[in-house]
């Protein structure tokens, strides 16, 4: 594991360098971009859970954003690398899932993004709020604990 300062134990992370393409007219990242790669994260990790994509169009299931709150501490720049994490933090079983995100500077080692995204269980077909499914239960399990206060 990394020397990094997370927020939390047993991040899954997935790795960005910063192209020319996500810079903004005042030179850094745009705001947008920090939401697509926790996007990004966040479907990686349902896949390597064992909730890709297609088992949940099988299913007819999946968690929908219902809202989130970011805070922005920091700028990325063009090059930058990047280490994008993120943790299932609560799970009620029935409809509701959400997940804490953390976006550090691999190079400098300082926090850019601390973000929460809370979820609602969904029908693909209708969009309507649904039960999650028992395998929804198990693989959106709540594996860490804060370890700052």
């Amino acid at each position: 594991m990394d020397d990094f300062n997370w927020d939390r134990t047993n991040p899954f992370i997935i790795d960005v360098t910063v192209c020319g393409d996500r810079i903004d007219g005042y030179g850094h990242v745009s705001n947008h971009f920090y939401i697509s790669w926790m996007t990004d994260c966040m479907f990686a990790h349902s896949a390597a859970v064992g909730l890709s994509d297609e088992l949940c169009v099988e299913l007819q299931r999946g968690m929908a954003v219902k809202d989130i709150k970011a805070e922005l501490l920091g700028s990325a720049y063009e090059s930058d690398n990047l280490k994008i994490a993120n943790w299932i933090i609560f799970n009620d079983g029935r409809l509701r899932a959400s997940r804490a995100f953390q976006i550090i500077n691999s190079d400098t080692a300082k926090t850019l993004v601390r973000a929460e995204m809370e979820f609602v269980c969904t029908n693909l077909t209708s969009g309507k709020p649904v039960r999650m499914p028992e395998i929804f239960k198990v693989k959106y399990c709540v594996e860490s604990e804060k370890t700052k206060s």
